[in-house]
C-alpha cells in the first residue's frame, strides 16, 4: 500500500512538480504532516499549510501553473469539499446581512495597505496591459477602455455598482466631463473614494445595489459581480435594466470560468472572498436573457496574469511597514492568493471579460473598441 507521502509525490509528478527538488516551481516540504493534510483537505489543506510554513516554493505562480494545467484538483476530492458545494446550492450565500459581513472582512482592511500596492487609481481589477509593462499605465488604459466602450460625454450620468475606492469615478468625471454616482458597502472605501474626488462630479453612496434607484445613461459593474453569487445574477440585472436609460450603456468587468460552479475553491473562500464566486458565459447569459442585448464580448485575461505579478512585486515591496501590524502569516497569506491566482490565469484556467449590453439593441450595430 502506497504511504501517503508517495500518493502526494505522484500526483504532484503529473504536472512535472518533484518534493525537494531544486527547480523554481518544485516544492519543499517542511513538515511530514503536509501530506495527510493535503490529501484529507485538498486546495484547503494546500493553502492553511503553506501559511504554516509546512511547505516553500521559490515561485508559486509556476508552481500553481504547472498544477492547475495537470488539473490535479480533479484528482483530489476531500470531504472538505462537500459542505461548501452543498451550502452554495441550497444557500443564498449573498445576502444582504452576509454582503456587509464580507465587505467588512475584504474591504474594511486598512486603505493604505491596499494603496500600498495598487495604481495611482486604486484599481483593484485587471489591468489592460496592451503594449506596456507598467501597471499604472496599463491601469489607465483599461479605465479609458472601459469609458470608450461606453461612449462616455459630458452629458452623462453614470452609475458605478461596487466602485470601490473611486478610481473610475475620479477617471472618468477628469477626463470625460461627466457625472459619477458610485456605491459600495466598505465605510473604508466610501471615507477615501469622497476625498480621492472631492471637487469633482462624483457622489459616493453607501448602498446595497438590490436597494438602489435612480435612472442612469451608462452603467458599470467592474469587479464586483464575483461577490454577487449565481442565486443573485437574475437580480442585479433586472435592476441594472430598471435603473438604466432606454439608449444606455451596461458594461460589464469581470474574471469568469469557463465552466458553470457555484462557490470558489474553499481555501480562497476562507481567507480571501468569503461567500464569493466567478460567473461562467452560461450564467451571465441567462440572467441576462429578455433584459439585454449582448453587443460585445472582450476577453483579456492574460493580463490579470501580468496585474496580479505587478501587484505581488509591490506588495512585497512595501510589506515592512505592515509587518508589525499584520504579522508573518498574513504575509504568507497574500503571497499565496497573489501568486496562485497569477499561476491560474497563466494556465488559462480563470479568464477576464467585458462585456458591454443595451437594452434593446444600438442602432446600426455597436462599434467595438479595443
Amino acid at each position: 500500500m502506497k504511504s501517503l507521502k508517495s500518493k502526494v509525490c505522484e500526483l504532484l509528478s503529473l504536472a512535472d512538480v518533484t518534493v525537494n527538488g531544486d527547480r523554481p516551481w518544485d516544492i519543499q516540504v517542511n513538515d511530514e504532516r503536509f501530506y495527510r493534510r493535503v490529501l484529507a483537505q485538498g486546495s484547503l489543506g494546500l493553502g492553511e499549510a503553506y501559511m504554516d510554513g509546512w511547505w516553500n516554493c521559490k515561485r508559486l505562480d509556476e508552481f500553481f501553473a504547472k498544477v492547475t494545467e495537470a488539473k490535479l484538483e480533479t484528482k483530489v476530492n476531500p470531504a472538505s469539499m462537500i459542505l461548501p458545494a452543498l451550502k452554495a446550492r441550497f444557500l443564498n450565500m449573498q445576502t444582504k446581512r452576509k454582503s456587509r459581513k464580507v465587505v467588512k472582512t475584504i474591504y474594511d482592511l486598512s486603505n493604505d495597505f491596499y494603496m500600498s500596492f495598487l495604481d495611482s487609481y486604486n484599481q483593484y481589477t485587471c489591468g489592460y496591459f496592451k503594449n506596456t509593462n507598467d501597471l499604472n499605465k496599463a491601469q489607465e488604459q483599461k479605465l479609458n477602455l472601459i469609458c470608450k466602450k461606453l461612449n462616455l460625454s459630458s452629458k452623462d450620468k453614470v452609475l458605478d455598482i461596487g466602485c470601490g475606492w473611486g478610481g473610475f469615478a475620479k477617471f472618468a468625471a477628469k477626463r470625460y466631463g461627466c457625472h459619477v454616482t458610485g456605491i459600495t458597502l466598505s465605510d473604508e472605501q466610501i471615507k477615501y473614494a469622497k476625498e480621492f474626488c472631492k471637487g469633482l462630479p462624483v457622489t459616493i453612496v453607501k448602498a446595497d445595489y438590490r436597494d438602489f434607484k435612480g435612472k442612469f445613461d451608462k452603467i458599470l459593474i467592474c469587479g464586483m459581480i464575483e461577490h454577487v453569487g449565481y442565486k443573485n445574477y437574475r437580480t442585479i440585472m433586472r435592476i441594472v435594466h430598471k435603473c438604466l436609460k432606454k439608449d444606455g450603456l451596461f458594461l460589464l468587468h469581470t474574471i469568469g470560468r469557463s465552466t458553470s460552479t457555484t462557490h470558489l475553491d474553499p481555501w480562497t473562500n476562507k481567507y480571501i472572498f468569503p461567500n464569493g464566486m466567478l460567473p461562467s458565459i452560461k450564467q451571465l447569459s441567462q440572467a441576462s436573457e429578455r433584459l439585454f442585448v449582448m453587443e460585445d464580448w472582450h476577453s483579456f485575461g492574460a493580463y490579470y496574469d501580468k496585474t496580479l505579478m505587478s501587484w505581488f512585486k509591490n506588495f512585497h515591496k512595501h510589506w515592512p511597514k505592515f509587518r508589525s501590524r499584520y504579522g508573518d502569516r498574513f504575509y504568507r497569506m497574500w503571497k499565496y492568493y497573489l501568486l496562485s491566482c497569477a499561476g491560474a490565469f497563466r494556465a488559462r484556467d480563470l479568464q477576464l471579460w467585458q462585456v458591454v449590453l443595451s437594452k434593446e439593441g444600438v442602432p446600426g450595430g455597436y462599434q467595438r473598441i479595443n
